[in-house]
Formats: structure tokens, sequence, C-alpha cells
């Protein structure tokens, strides 16, 4: 038995150099003479077969061959694993003396981009840009800008109520009411800010959205409806490009009167040939409503009556962004799409 002892332990360190030459081979080796039913554990399950005086020494014998065996598969296992390592390193190895890889950088939102853009014209035009908050109260939303109470935009259907006298405002007039409470004209003011309306998603329409709004109070006979317009109109040209025209048309909004309509040139066409499927063939895109402060604004404020005249104006900055920058889709500019966004 001892004999069959050195038998295999001979036959095993023999095989060795062939095992080595891969961890898949020196594996396949190691379950051959080392494993669970490997020729050393064979052998050694023999013992119970042997007289018992021969039993101890035979049990030493298998244990001895088997250490040296697992010690020299160690040895060539730590080999072959450093040899894979360095072969890995040089594979990988980073070659200094190329150019780095370019990161990506963040950009401003095409949202931002346009509302900084239009507080820098306003900033010019010697308008102010302030704030407000977005939960207001009834009073500032509607009362204040001569919305009745009979007034759909006032329904629960189109407003987002807290409770009966708080809701997310529905746009930035509020700002206005809150600047005329707070000091006394001469006012010359801009806010800029989310907006919130019941209203379905679609390529044109969301539920929460941004707005600018523009208010200009000074003594009677100071601000006109004249000023409004050249207001505008500088606006239009320095936003879009200066060869493009403007217009006004009627209209009507509680808390303005004369109120109007304003409408610019179409970017892409300019009114020629027809018209473009941009401006639907009508050569003129409809930017938003202005006019001169409804009297019944300045009666709810305290103001003296007959003393103030003013002007608003309100667009909405999504689709001046979306004119732009020829973007077809409102829901892309809350998509977060990587895509899409690092193209500004």
């Amino acid at each position: 038995m001892l004999d069959k002892i050195k038998d295999i332990e001979a036959a095993a360190i023999a095989a060795l150099p062939e095992a080595g030459q891969d961890l898949k081979k020196l594996g396949d080796w190691q379950v051959r003479f080392l494993g669970k039913k490997g020729e050393l554990t064979l052998l050694l399950r023999e013992t119970g077969k042997l007289p018992e005086a021969e039993r101890p020494a035979f049990g030493v014998a298998v244990n001895q061959a088997k250490a040296v065996l697992v010690s020299k598969a160690e040895e060539i296992q730590a080999g072959l694993e450093k040899k894979l390592l360095e072969e890995q390193i040089k594979s990988q190895a980073l070659d200094v003396t190329l150019p780095g890889r370019r990161g990506l950088s963040g950009s401003i939102h095409p949202l931002s981009g346009v509302m900084r853009d239009c507080a820098d014209i306003f900033n010019r035009l010697g308008f102010n840009v302030e704030t407000g908050p977005e939960i207001e109260d009834v009073f500032h939303n509607f009362d204040a800008l001569n919305v009745g109470e009979g007034h759909p935009s006032r329904e629960p259907s189109d407003t987002y109520y807290l409770d009966a006298q708080r809701i997310l405002r529905t746009h930035t007039s509020p700002v206005q009411v809150r600047a005329m409470e707070s000091r006394k004209p001469p006012i010359r003011m801009i806010a800029l800010g989310r907006v919130f309306r019941r209203d379905a998603s679609d390529a044109t329409h969301g539920s929460q959205f941004h707005q600018i709004e523009g208010l200009a109070v000074d003594e009677f006979g100071k601000v006109r409806l004249s000023d409004l317009k050249g207001t505008l109109e500088t606006f239009v040209k320095m936003m879009f490009g200066r060869e493009l025209k403007s217009r006004f048309r009627p209209s009507f909004f509680p808390f303005t009167e004369p109120s109007v309509e304003l409408d610019m040139q179409c970017f892409q066409c300019k009114g020629l040939n027809g018209g473009c499927g941009v401006c639907k063939m009508c050569g003129w895109i409809e930017l938003g409503g202005a006019g001169m402060v409804h009297p019944n604004v300045f009666k709810a404020l305290g103001y003296e009556e007959g003393r103030y005249a003013g002007f608003a104006f309100g667009f909405g900055v999504d689709r001046l962004a979306m004119m732009r920058h020829g973007i077809p889709d409102l829901r892309l500019f809350w998509e977060n799409d990587a895509e899409f966004l690092k193209q500004f």
C-alpha cells in the first residue's frame, strides 16, 4: 500500500509540467489527484482494509504525499496568477501621451436660457425683476385683478385649490399686485416664474409652465398704449431678430382695458409666399396678451382714482423657447432627455 502512495505521488509530479500551463489544467490536475474523488483521497479510504497496526503509518504517508502535492500546486498557481496579472496590467496600461477623453459638461436648460435673456432685455429697458410665492391667495390671484367670482378660470376644473382661500397661482400677475401694494409709483417690473393650471398635457399644453409678465405704472399721462407698443416691439426685435415686425389685435382680459393680443411676424417664413407650417399659413405667431391696467385693479389696491395709469403684458416662456429653438413639443422641456438637452 505504501508503494501505491509513492506511485500516485510520482504520477502527480510527472503530470505537473503540463498541468502548470494554465489555471484550468491545474484545476483538472487537482481534481484528479487531490479532489474528493481524487486518487489520494480514494486510497486513504482503503485504510480500513489494512491491519490495525499498519493504519497509522499508512495515514501519515498519505497525508505527507498530499501535503507535497498541495504545496507544489499552490506554488504553480501563484506563478500562473502573477503571470495573468502582469499580462492584464500590460494590456490595460495607460498611454499618458494620448490626448485625454473630453468629459461631458453641463449647459443651460433652454427654458432657463430664455428666461435669462428675457430678464436681460427688460433690465436694459428699465424693468426690475421681481418674484412672488407660487402658493397664492384668491385675492391676489383673482379679486385684485378684476376676475369676478363667476369667471371660468376660478373653477376647480381650471385651478388647483389647496383650500378655500389658497391656490397654486395660475399666472404671475399676483407679483404685479404685490408690487403695487408694497410701494407707490413709478413702477417698472417684470415677474418670471412657474404657474399651474388644470390642463391635459400635450405638445402645446401642460399643467405647469412658465410665464413672464410685465408692469409699468406712473402718473396719468406718463404711461400710454404707445409706450406699451414700443416696449413690446423692442422686446420682439431683441429676442428674435431686428428684422421681424409685430402687431396688436383687439382682445379682452379682465385686468386690462383696452386689451390687445401681441403677434410677431413668423421667424420661419417672415410672412412670405403665403406663410408656412409654423405660423399655420398666416405669416404671424401669437405671443401673448397685453393692455392698459384696468381702473378696477387700481381701485382694489386703494390707488387714488384717476391719478395713475399703467400697462401690463404677459407671455408664456415655454412658448417663447419653442419658437426660438424650433422645438415642436412642450413635453421635451420636462423629460430630462440628455440627448435633447445637450443640444443647448
